[in-house]
């Protein structure tokens, strides 16, 4: 064992929790290894020596890597490796960023990157909170400037009680899914779903998490205290002091008159202006500090801005703080799809489809959660012409996987049980137009779209951003109900809110300060309340209800259990009965190992119920009395006529009752029937040797 290896203990939620540092990974910044019960993560941290040339933000990348082997499967596909990352490596990877980036220095250029190891997963103990953890201690014992620890936790809500970090067995039960993160004085990070609950709940929640990580954070700080390294001396990009004062000098009064309108287009060409004009002014006098003279335009903008809100209570578009943009919405705006809705707030705007099938059309979802399906997928798409950009098309980035992730966690709790409603459910949000909060305008326009389709959600989801400017000088606080694109770049806060009229359904802040206080979050989240009622009373006005019927173009679904002992009945070897019935009716069969039987056809249940009554007269036992219309299959001249009367289930209708049927005496079979003749027929006899049919009609064409 190396001499530099310790370890340290402490217990969360009830579970011991222990912290390796020295015993690997020795050439980076800072590492360790969190154990707790038999999940284990590693956590690496490293820094480039010098900044990247003309980097102008900080280059921070985070990566949380599942690893199959850290719950003994091999990964699948012809690679038998990982391959990208999954959707929520991804969204864990931005859960352990979003809290620790505001809190490296200002100015910092230098590539830091954090990876994050899932070595060994038990079920009960899941590994996001403890890379968020394990983060935060590998920076903090690094020689890297950080201004943490910060700790982290999930919250979740069983019985009406707050539970840290809950197991399997309480995550089914949890009406609330909370991850927190933050510093022993203020709250750096919320993420959450929840089953509409109140905001005095959600409250709670987050308060009852902090105690929590105000422990978590002293118990880093005896760690820092006897392994910590000296925090380098980093030389950070700063604006020469006289070409601030010059540019602030020359460009004060120029800035003031082009940020004196409400219209967003007119601002901006001023504000382009104001920066040509500055550029040309001071091209010989600061040669070649062309960004110096734009960063500190930047600042000076941000400081009207921000002043102008706290002192005058005046937004950039004019609105009060509590006001929401002008919103105009459809539903029903494209007749070939299932369901389809567009809403419009501002200058944002975003269009959701509905899309059904059947349940085997579901995502198959591979992780270390082992192998699961998801049957309601929400994707989110924006392209460059939303915000006037002339950029190519891509494959959708971190940022549009967690805003998609975040609205289908938003409408997740309203979306109808298997039972009720057996549909795979797939939407898609284009975003048209982009001035703030997209995320949310895609809860909204998703709301439409499900209810167009005919999806009997449980109650309408509305979502809303809300933006925060606090005055280091004063500590003023300013609380912006819907913000737009300027409030969010400039201001300290993006914080998201989402819910039914009734509770809160989801929730995402990111931080750009080091941290909010309780004041603060109490009054955001009663202020959104507000804000979000004023949105659904928008949609509402739209369409208010699910559709009745589903659209001509979407499948028809019925739904019924079988016995699991007749699957492979109704199968048949290599599919041959299954296959057969398809043929015959045209529909789409799935069958679970549980017995549950989906059918679906495009808009014609009586396709539907003539599969289902085939299944069912295979999976059904047969009894006396049962009536079938059938085909005679086989004949015997002298013996009768044998009918299938289910797949792989015959019986024999005797020459006598042939001639019963016919009223007189039958000397052949074929005298009177052929095979292929479409006849009615009852069972009347059970026995060992087979089944005794009667001839009750000879169906003609």
């Amino acid at each position: 064992m190396t001499e530099k290896y310790r370890e340290f203990k402490t217990f969360v939620g009830g579970r011991e929790l222990i912290v390796e540092t020295g015993k690997y990974a020795e050439q980076t910044n800072g590492s360790c290894v969190i154990r707790c019960g038999e999940t284990a993560v590693m956590v690496n941290v490293t820094m480039a020596e010098k900044p990247r040339d003309g980097m102008d933000y900080f280059p921070l990348g985070v990566d949380f890597e599942e690893k199959m082997y850290s719950i003994g499967s091999i990964p699948g596909g012809f690679k038998k490796r990982e391959g990208r990352a999954s959707d929520k490596a991804i969204l864990t990877s931005r859960l352990i960023d979003r809290p620790i980036r505001p809190l490296f220095p200002k100015g910092l250029f230098n590539d830091v990157v954090v990876i994050a190891t899932a070595l060994s997963v038990e079920p009960d103990i899941q590994p996001e909170p403890l890379a968020m953890l394990g983060s935060s201690i590998a920076i903090s014992i690094s020689d890297i400037p950080f201004a943490g620890p910060t700790g982290s936790v999930v919250v979740g809500i069983v019985d009406g009680e707050y539970v840290i970090n809950p197991d399997c067995a309480q995550r089914e039960k949890s009406t609330l899914t909370l991850n927190l993160a933050g510093t022993k004085d203020a709250i750096m990070m919320v993420e959450a779903g929840a089953k509409e609950i109140s905001d005095d709940e959600m409250v709670g929640a987050i308060l009852f998490g902090h105690e929590e990580i105000k422990k978590l954070c002293a118990f880093q700080e005896e760690i820092i205290a006897e392994i910590g390294k000296p925090k380098k001396e980093m030389e950070l990009y700063t604006i020469p002091e006289d070409i601030d004062n010059a540019v602030r000098e020359f460009a004060s009064e120029k800035l003031d008159k082009a940020l004196d309108t409400f219209d967003r287009s007119v601002r901006q060409a001023g504000q382009d202006a104001v920066e040509k004009e500055c550029l040309e002014h001071f091209a010989e006098i600061f040669p070649d500090k062309e960004r110096e003279i734009k960063d500190s335009l930047y600042y000076l903008t941000k400081e009207k801005v921000r002043a102008k809100i706290t002192n005058t209570g005046i937004r950039p578009d004019g609105r009060k703080l509590t006001e929401v943009r002008p919103i105009w919405c459809e539903a029903g705006v494209l007749p070939r799809v299932h369901g389809s809705g567009v809403f419009t707030r501002g200058q944002t705007q975003v269009m959701s489809t509905c899309t059904l099938g059947m349940l085997s059309e579901a995502q198959k979802l591979e992780g270390l959660d082992g192998e699961s399906t998801k049957r309601y997928m929400h994707q989110y798409n924006m392209p460059g012409y939303a915000s006037g950009e002339a950029r190519p098309l891509k494959s959708p980035g971190r940022r549009e996987i967690g805003h998609g992730a975040l609205a289908e966690r938003a409408l997740e709790p309203v979306i109808p049980s298997e039972e009720d409603f057996p549909y795979a459910i797939r939407i898609v949000s284009e975003v048209l137009s982009s001035n703030g909060s997209t995320s949310q305008g895609s809860v909204c326009g998703s709301t439409l779209a499900l209810m167009d389709a005919g999806v009997p959600i449980k109650a309408p989801v509305a979502g809303i951003a809300m933006g925060l400017i606090k005055d280091t000088e004063s500590g003023k606080v300013s609380i912006l109900t819907d913000i737009q694109g300027l409030e969010d770049f400039l201001g300290d806060m993006d914080f998201k809110v989402a819910g039914t009229e009734k509770g809160i359904t989801a929730i995402q802040m990111d931080i750009k300060i080091k941290g909010i206080d309780e004041n603060i979050l109490r009054q955001a989240i009663a202020q959104a309340n507000v804000g979000r009622q004023h949105i659904l009373g928008k949609m509402l006005e739209v369409i208010d209800k699910p559709r009745a019927d589903l659209s001509k173009y979407a499948p028809r679904i019925i739904s019924f259990y079988i016995d699991p002992e007749k699957i492979g009945d109704v199968v048949g070897k290599q599919g041959k009965v299954i296959n057969k019935i398809i043929e015959e009716t045209g529909v789409k069969i799935d069958i679970s190992d549980d017995g549950l039987v989906n059918i679906a056809s495009s808009g014609d249940t009586a396709q539907c119920e003539r599969a289902k009554a085939i299944i069912m007269s295979i999976a059904r036992d047969p009894e006396v009395g049962d009536m079938f219309i059938t085909e005679v299959a086989r004949i015997l001249s002298k013996t009768g006529a044998f009918c299938e009367f289910a797949p792989g289930k015959s019986g024999l209708i005797y020459i006598k009752k042939i001639g019963d049927y016919f009223g007189k005496r039958i000397e052949n079979v074929e005298d009177v029937l052929n095979i292929g003749d479409k006849v009615k027929v009852e069972i009347i006899k059970i026995g060992e040797k087979g089944i005794d049919l009667k001839l009750l009609d000879v169906i003609k064409d």
